[in-house]
């Protein structure tokens, strides 16, 4: 499988896309019962959206979610 070359906007995108993931897998990990925070703070996801914004990719999510398989592949 051929490696794609990001962008440091498409990179950027990715990463905020990943830490959006994260941030909510966290939300969902907690112990029941334990306190959770909001599934998606209003900081984390103004990230994501800045950077698709930034990286051309609002609204083109099969060219984003193909970015993010080339850079982030599934094991």
């Amino acid at each position: 499988m051929p490696t794609a070359v990001l962008t440091d906007r498409e990179r950027t995108a990715v990463q905020a896309y990943l830490r959006l993931l994260h941030t909510v897998r966290a939300a969902f990990d907690a112990p029941p019962g334990e306190v959770r925070p909001p599934v998606v703070p209003p900081s984390v996801l103004a990230e994501a959206e800045q950077a698709l914004a930034a990286a051309g990719l609002t609204g083109n999510e099969e060219e984003f979610f193909r970015l993010l398989q080339s850079w982030c592949p599934e094991p």
